[in-house]
């Protein structure tokens, strides 16, 4: 058996050891969704069965139960379909391609499965994912139930498979970090190229956008062997980099003004997620590398805060603290109207500047599961009244963080015009994210293939 299989294998025998005496699991992968007329969005497997198969064809399903036997079924080969749309595995090759127990055409489905399911305890599948699959589990339950007069058990609990693979999928074997670590080397190399190319051509005087920047993301990302971008590209220059959730569009790229770009590649199945902020001709002026600066340092004390036995909320908290002290000191807040940086944190007076949180997992999605509460912890709740919107919140303690999660850390400045904002901070937008893998020791940075500090970015751009 190969690396690859070996790792699948393992974790569906994980899976299986959580579902308990007479438990059975069903996954499927995602839906071939059209995206006009005759023409369909590029396939992308689901994460949760790419996670226990490595199996990337549409129309396929795999099934688990707690003896540890695995059964996929598959597309059947057709050579001429095969003609059209490409090589399939088919269940005769899966066995031995896979590491399954055994496979089946997906035209047996529904043949199959209410066998599977008959004398079966439990039935677990990923709740409130897969639209139509629990009216599909509920007509093949409906076929035990009409054998029950002939002895056959149905299975009488049904539960939730995300809280099994949730918790497998949040912490990252030494195989998906070196993927993830790869992913972040392509992504990093984008981003340089793009910058490079944003100095080159506002030297050269020529035009230029922001879906040309965008072209250079792309062309990286494949050309390195990425399969897709992991989101949409936000390449955002001046005031649009004030908007969040911005996408590349035709905006001029200006001197004077700074680009942020966030954007990250997907290789083989995982996730990066790379933002940087630079000025478009290479220079930072005086009040831009004063707000960058601040960010920066608000990162790197996010950073120091990111290691085992700390909170998932402590680097958003550091970060928090550095950002509103530096709101103040530069003027962006009145230390008159909201007091010092205890007030404007209790206040949460720095939303108008910073309105997101500082991070989130990261992993075979770009913003990836895992429960942000410490499972052991979930009883401990306390309420709180946000003082912004008046709502009362419910808290309950921060996910302990442990070798092996992988996380962003991405604070951020953005700055609209508004009564008593310095003009010379106008319309300006900065966020520095990196990718992060908590270690024995603190974290490890994987994005920095891109520089981040204002000195080596603008001597990277004059190259």
């Amino acid at each position: 058996m190969n690396n690859d299989k070996a790792i699948h294998a393992l974790r569906r025998a994980r899976v299986a050891a959580q579902l308990g005496d007479g438990g059975i699991a069903i996954v499927p992968t995602a839906p071939e969704r059209a995206r006009n007329r005759d023409s369909s969005f590029p396939f992308r497997h689901d994460s949760y069965f790419y996670y226990l198969t490595g199996f990337a064809e549409p129309n396929a399903w795999l099934v688990i139960t707690g003896d540890g036997a695995s059964t996929l079924f598959c597309a059947p080969k057709d050579l001429e379909r095969e003609i059209w749309d490409g090589y399939r595995l088919g269940p005769e090759a899966a066995p031995a391609a896979l590491g399954v127990d055994t496979a089946h055409s997906v035209d047996e489905l529904n043949a199959l499965l209410p066998k599977l399911l008959e004398n079966r305890a439990s039935v677990w599948y990923p709740f409130a994912i897969h639209d139509g699959l629990e009216v599909r589990i509920a007509g093949w339950l409906n076929q035990v139930r009409a054998r029950v007069r002939y002895g056959a058990l149905c299975p009488e609990r049904q539960h939730d498979l995300c809280t099994v693979l949730d918790e497998m999928r949040l912490v990252k074997d030494a195989h998906e970090q070196d993927i993830m670590r790869r992913a972040a080397q392509i992504s990093a190399a984008a981003h340089v190229r793009a910058m490079k190319l944003s100095a080159r051509l506002l030297r050269e005087g020529r035009d230029l956008r922001e879906y040309h920047l965008e072209a250079e993301l792309l062309h990286e990302f494949r050309q390195a062997g990425s399969q897709f971008p992991a989101y949409t590209s936000i390449v955002a220059a001046g005031a649009n980099a004030c908007v969040l959730h911005y996408r590349a569009d035709t905006a001029l790229v200006r001197r004077g003004e700074l680009v942020l770009i966030d954007a990250g590649c997907e290789l083989d199945g995982y996730a990066s997620d790379i933002t940087r902020t630079f000025p478009a001709d290479g220079r930072f002026t005086g009040p831009q590398r004063a707000l960058y600066d601040l960010v920066l340092a608000s990162q790197e004390a996010a950073v120091a805060a990111t290691r085992p036995g700390a909170r998932f909320t402590d680097p958003h908290d550091t970060s928090v603290k550095v950002l509103s002290q530096g709101m103040l000191d530069l003027g962006l807040l009145d230390r008159d109207k909201v007091g010092g940086v205890e007030d404007v944190i209790e206040k949460r007076a720095y939303f108008q500047f910073y309105m997101h949180r500082t991070g989130h997992w990261l992993g075979m999605d770009v913003h990836d599961c895992g429960s942000y509460v410490e499972p052991s912890q979930v009883g401990e709740v306390s309420e709180r009244k946000d003082p912004l919107s008046g709502e009362i919140i419910k808290n309950r303690p921060s996910r302990i963080l442990r070798p092996g999660m992988v996380l962003t850390i991405e604070p951020g400045l953005y700055v609209r015009p508004a009564e008593g904002v310095p003009p010379q901070f106008h319309d300006v937008g900065i966020r520095i994210e990196d990718d992060a893998i908590v270690t024995d020791g603190g974290c490890e940075l994987i994005t920095r293939g891109v520089p981040v500090r204002a000195d080596e970015i603008e001597a990277l751009m004059r190259g």
